[in-house]
């Protein structure tokens, strides 16, 4: 397969990647309910698209990432949605935060590029055994929901305690308790979806793509 081909081919999967990424995020299929919470599957097709297209495309599905986060947030306002937009006024202020485009980009991007290197570091551990492939996916995929969900508490919690703790009715010092709480329930349900899904889908996705090379 010529080079052309093979940039072509790569365009077409990122162009399918980033429509996954806007049907989840842009309609309730984002969502998984787990009992008393919910578990985003935002993270997944960008940790697959990584992981068969490399860090530059997977920064590419990341930025997309946020970009599906920033529209959802502007146009469908929830309680937190001022940490994502700088549309929406933060609580107590009459105008919105610049702030908020590093929590909705920042983490979203890296989603699309660590777990890359977390997955070729691991396969060249193991000497690219295919039998190991399946756990350096599963561990490449914990790590982008791992990284994803506490890299966007932390930066709540240190650019937007006090507002975090007026919505929720709580005192500033109970914030660090609460966004540990939210990544022990969500980020453990999100991390427990990536590990999964990622080896299954992504295994088939890269065994079919190495065929065609």
């Amino acid at each position: 397969m010529n080079q052309a081909t093979v940039k072509y081919r790569d365009f077409v999967l990122l162009a399918l990647f980033t429509a996954i990424v806007f049907v989840l995020g842009l309609t309730p299929l984002g969502m998984v309910p787990l009992g008393l919470i919910k578990a985003t599957t935002l993270h997944i097709p960008v940790i697959i698209g990584c992981l068969l297209l490399g860090p530059r495309y997977g920064a590419v599905l990341g930025f997309m990432f946020g970009l599906v986060s920033f529209l959802s947030n502007t146009m469908s306002p929830a309680v937190l949605s001022f940490a994502f937009t700088p549309l929406v006024p933060v609580p107590g202020t009459p105008n919105g935060s610049p702030l908020s485009l590093i929590i909705c980009f920042v983490p979203r991007i890296l989603v699309g590029v660590v777990p890359w290197f977390v997955y070729r570091g691991l396969q060249k551990l193991m000497k690219e055994s295919s039998r190991g492939e399946v756990l350096s996916m599963a561990i490449a995929g914990a790590s982008g929901a791992i990284l994803n969900t506490g890299l966007v508490m932390s930066l709540i919690y240190f650019l937007f305690r006090d507002a975090y703790a007026s919505v929720n009715g709580i005192p500033v010092e109970a914030v660090a308790g609460v966004v540990l709480g939210v990544v022990g329930t969500n980020g453990v349900a999100e991390t427990a979806l990536a590990a999964v899904l990622t080896p299954a889908i992504g295994k088939i996705l890269l065994s079919l793509k190495r065929r065609k090379m």
